[in-house]
This record gives structure tokens, C-alpha cells and sequence, in this order.
């Protein structure tokens, strides 16, 4: 029997704030927000997997992310300035100057990258 991606979790010292930023990011509704507020969940509908689960860890992030998020927008330029407005900034993570994604990171300071436009998942 095979298995379903339900969620990616993050952990996250305020899993509201970093859930609506991604929320905004990814035009998907806040499904879920604990009445504690330790734990947020981010998706297209609640019957679309996967999602995105933001769990309290009073932790700090101390190093690079093992595991990252790719956008794959329509416009990469359009997009980098869009998600810098909603809160992300630039990061350096070692790339070299001539790569193809830029990479960003949330409020939180968890990388991920803005491609270059693919047209599927091995391009």
C-alpha cells in the first residue's frame, strides 16, 4: 500500500505569522489555526493534499534548511518582488551568481528558492 504526502511541516516560534505569510504566497487560505495558536495549517481546501502545518518549536532556526520549498511562478522577477513585499528577504545559502532560482527566505528565516519558469517536474 503506498503512502500520500499530507503535509510538509515546519517548525516555527509563531506558526500564525509564518502561516499567513505563506498563505499570501501561495494564494491558499489558512485551513486550520489552533486556539493556542501553536499550530497552522496552510492549503488549497481541506481535501487537497498536501499541506502546509506550522508547529511551535520555541527553537530558533541555527542552520541552513535541510528541506526547502521551489515556487515555480510564471514570472520569477515579478514573483521575487511580490514575495519581498509580503516579507521574505534574500539570503545567501553558498549559491554562485549565475544560478537560475533566487532564494529567499520567510519571516522565519527558512530558505526556499524562486525558479525560473518549469513546465514540469523534471525540466
Amino acid at each position: 500500500m503506498a503512502s500520500s504526502f499530507y503535509h510538509l511541516v515546519v517548525d516555527s516560534i509563531e506558526p500564525e505569522t509564518v502561516a499567513r505569510f505563506w498563505s499570501a504566497v501561495l494564494d491558499q487560505p489558512i485551513l486550520y489555526l489552533s486556539d493556542n495558536g501553536d499550530e497552522a495549517i496552510v492549503g488549497v481546501d481541506e481535501q487537497t493534499y498536501p499541506g502546509l502545518c506550522f508547529l511551535r518549536d520555541p527553537n530558533r532556526k541555527t542552520v541552513k534548511n535541510r528541506l526547502h520549498i521551489d515556487l515555480n511562478p510564471d514570472d520569477q522577477d515579478a514573483e521575487v518582488d511580490r514575495v519581498l513585499a509580503l516579507g521574505a528577504r534574500r539570503v545567501d545559502i553558498g549559491q554562485s551568481s549565475d544560478v537560475s532560482w533566487v532564494v529567499l527566505a520567510d519571516p522565519e528565516g527558512n530558505e526556499f528558492c524562486v525558479l525560473r519558469r518549469h513546465g514540469s517536474l523534471i525540466d
